[in-house]
């Protein structure tokens, strides 16, 4: 099941479960990821590269860094 295909809403009690171990500079390589259901089903995840940033909080990120670059050239 892909992530477009999931549901906007789960019900109580589902939980969202990450499995990783640390990477060679320490960060988190994630392993594994799921979805277990309250009756037990579970829902496996891709494992690829994950950004937990917000799409907007990373946009405006990228804004302001370009306008202090155009800043120090002035």
């Amino acid at each position: 099941m892909s992530v477009s295909e999931l549901p906007s809403r789960f019900p109580v009690g589902t939980r969202y479960v990450v499995e990783g171990k640390p990477g060679k500079k320490g960060e988190l390589r994630i392993v594994s990821r799921q979805i277990i259901m309250p009756d037990g089903q579970a829902i496996k995840l891709k494992t690829g590269i994950v950004s937990f940033d917000r799409p907007r909080a990373a946009a405006t990120r990228l804004k302001e860094a370009r306008r202090r670059r155009r800043a120090k050239k002035s």
